[in-house]
């Protein structure tokens, strides 16, 4: 088999190392040109990105699942209804014929709220009756007196409770960020409830992907790294990493194995009104940006140490030494000394 000789005695092995095939090389030219039979083949230096990532499957989801219970005890009269996308003064379900509706709002709904009743909680809810258009002129302040209780009488009978009063119980009323959507209905019509289970899961109306790693790519959960979805109906779209999510199994109880991670995509991506399936994600494990590369295997070992390249100039070669950096696809980061954009470097046989 014809070797690659240079300048004389030059011995040359193939061995494998990391990711691709380098030509280990004994130079005794020291770095000069000198006149020798061509490489096994040529390739150029390019300049261009370089991105390491990992591609695994994930599905089309909503994000913040979080479950919703009764702090009181009753009898599912109207089931959740699942898919449903419910906004603020609309009804989640109903128990013991009663509504339970969906206010915005940041404080939970921790206690009954009557004539006399003071705090931000109070607020927070007359501000949502004025977004309702049922303030009628009540100021948004932290009092619930007369005119609060009227008002909330007259917002009862339009919901259509059976006996309205102006008061309001603990598990009237839902607050939640903004707009929701209802993922499952977990208690199903004449079900009794109470606050050991979940009565209905919901989620917010923005999509989201998510994605099962393995234990061992617990580097890629990391809040932030970026991520290239491809979507359903065809092209792509860029997000990041979220933040992880409670993994359960089909029965309920958790799951423990792998992470599940939640992926927001950026603002402006092109996503489907009802996002659904699978789609394939790129993990984008590390990047350089412009900059000069070359096939792998037209990196040399040097028999001082460290790295160099064959330059090829017409009928003569040159071998420079050279320091390397990041790797992907088959090609490898360089930079060095008189490197440019186009040159012609010796390389193994692929």
């Amino acid at each position: 088999m014809k070797r690659w000789l240079v300048a004389g005695a030059v011995t040359a092995v193939v061995t494998v190392v990391g990711m691709g095939v380098f030509v280990v090389v004994g130079d005794d030219s020291g770095g000069k040109a000198v006149t020798a039979s061509a490489p096994p083949a040529v390739a150029e230096i390019t300049r261009a990105d370089l991105v390491r990532s990992k591609t695994v499957d994930g599905h089309f989801d909503y994000a913040n699942r979080r479950a919703v219970k009764s702090p009181v005890e009753g009898t599912v009269t109207q089931a959740a209804e699942p898919g449903k996308t419910l906004e603020r003064g609309q009804i989640l379900y109903k128990r013991d014929a009663r509504p339970v509706v969906l206010l915005y709002g940041s404080t939970p709904m921790f206690r009954d709220l009557t004539v006399g009743t003071l705090g931000p909680d109070v607020q927070q809810l007359k501000r949502n009756l004025r977004d309702l258009g049922r303030a009628r002129g009540l100021p948004v302040d932290n009092k619930y007196d007369e005119a609060t209780q009227a008002a909330v009488k007259s917002w009862q009978e339009a919901l259509g409770v059976l006996e309205p009063t102006g008061d309001l119980g603990k598990g009237d009323l839902v607050f939640q960020p903004g707009p929701v959507r209802v993922v499952a209905a977990d208690a199903a019509l004449a079900d009794q409830i109470g606050a050991d289970k979940p009565v209905l899961t919901i989620a917010s109306t923005k999509p989201v992907v998510r994605v099962q790693l393995d234990k061992d790519d617990r580097a890629l959960a990391k809040a932030g790294t970026r991520v290239e979805v491809r979507l359903p109906e065809g092209g792509t779209a860029a997000g990041q990493v979220s933040g992880t999510v409670k993994a359960e199994s089909g029965n309920g109880t958790e799951a423990t194995t792998g992470i599940q991670v939640e992926i927001t995509l950026d603002d402006g991506a092109a996503v489907p009104e009802e996002p659904t399936g699978t789609s394939s994600v790129k993990f984008i494990q590390e990047s350089r940006k412009g900059v000069l590369t070359v096939p792998v295997e037209a990196i040399v070992a040097l028999r001082e140490g460290g790295y160099g390249l064959q330059i090829v100039r017409a009928s003569t070669t040159t071998t420079v030494r050279v320091e390397t950096g990041m790797s992907a696809d088959g090609r490898i980061e360089v930079t060095g000394a008189g490197l440019a954009e186009g040159m012609q470097v010796g390389a193994a046989k692929p």
